[in-house]
């Protein structure tokens, strides 16, 4: 467990799954920038037999609030801006219950799962990518100590279009 001030994150544990997988379909929670379409059955049972939702290519944590009620999720994955080993670096997403954002905890979150990755893993860089529209979401990565570096055009198909994003970083020792 990655313990914080107002939050902590968890591995995902059984009984989580059906939770899970209800508010993985579900369009309140994914809100307008997460929501990448339908998802096969039980995808999650799959990889929580597999790894627990937990790997160095890749995780999904539990977001919780101190009274151990649901705030959200947030995951890494592997990623590398060449093909040897020293050009690994992560990049984060997040999902929050609608009724729990705007409270402060998106950003705690992004900052304790970035100390956890760079205490975990020999890597210089953790990043997150977000809709230029998502000004939530920018305040929020900001407040954890993330840069802006840059605009991809063009760089997500979601809800029918294609959406621009900022791209943000964090890095070791900032």
């Amino acid at each position: 467990m990655i313990q914080g001030e107002r939050i902590r994150l968890r591995p995902a544990k059984v009984a989580d799954i059906d939770m899970l997988h209800s508010r993985a379909d579900d369009a309140a929670f994914e809100g307008e920038y997460n929501d990448f379409g339908l998802n096969p059955d039980r995808h999650l049972q799959r990889s929580f037999e597999a790894d627990g939702l937990l790997s160095a290519r890749h995780g999904t944590l539990i977001v919780e609030n101190m009274a151990g009620e649901f705030v959200g999720t947030i995951s890494y994955r592997s990623v590398a801006y060449g093909p040897n080993e020293g050009s690994k670096h992560y990049a984060m997403g997040i999902s929050l219950a609608p009724e729990q954002r705007g409270k402060g905890y998106g950003s705690e979150a992004q900052k304790l799962l970035t100390d956890y990755l760079f205490n975990t893993y020999p890597i210089i860089r953790v990043e997150a990518s977000t809709d230029v529209t998502n000004i939530a979401e920018q305040r929020s990565l900001a407040k954890a100590g993330f840069t802006r570096e840059v605009r991809v055009r063009k760089a997500q198909w979601r809800g029918g279009e294609w959406h621009d994003l900022f791209v943000y970083s964090k890095l070791r020792g900032e």
